[in-house]
């Protein structure tokens, strides 16, 4: 509950995400990408979990974060918490499943929400590289 709390308080504060859209968004070539904006780092069986430059640039001022507790199970394409912004409450889905092993209580200074102790690693397979994440925002883009 604490870094929950943590979240909301500073997001409110200091967390100044683009309000106007910028047009692009940096993509890191060595994270995997899901397709609801979620990126993911894995070292060994260790998946860092965080939100995409695109979501954030979306999203706006973040006012609150919901968070898992260390120690909840994680389920590939499931919510694990939600962002709320000013301008919409988006869930926030872990990209591969396992336990929750740490939730991050400095979001400003090292950019994660969660790390998963995953459990099937084979799932990293549905995820995106880094070009088809950034052909699949285009594409989204597009639409709106």
């Amino acid at each position: 509950m604490a870094s929950r709390l943590l979240w909301a308080s500073r997001a409110a504060s200091y967390l100044r995400i683009s309000v106007a859209h910028r047009g692009f968004a940096t993509v890191l070539k060595d994270l995997k990408y899901y397709d609801s904006h979620e990126w993911v780092k894995v070292e060994g069986n260790s998946a860092t979990v965080g939100i995409t430059d695109h979501a954030q640039d979306h999203l706006g001022d973040v006012v609150f974060v919901e968070l898992p507790e260390v120690g909840a199970p994680v389920t590939q394409g499931e919510g694990f918490g939600a962002v709320e912004s000013v301008k919409a409450t988006s869930d926030v889905n872990s990209p591969v499943t396992g336990k929750v092993v740490e939730v991050n209580s400095s979001p400003y200074e090292q950019g994660w929400i969660i790390k998963v102790e995953m459990s099937d690693a084979g799932q990293l397979n549905n995820l995106m590289d880094a070009d088809k994440y950034s052909k699949f925002c285009e594409e989204e883009d597009a639409k709106h």
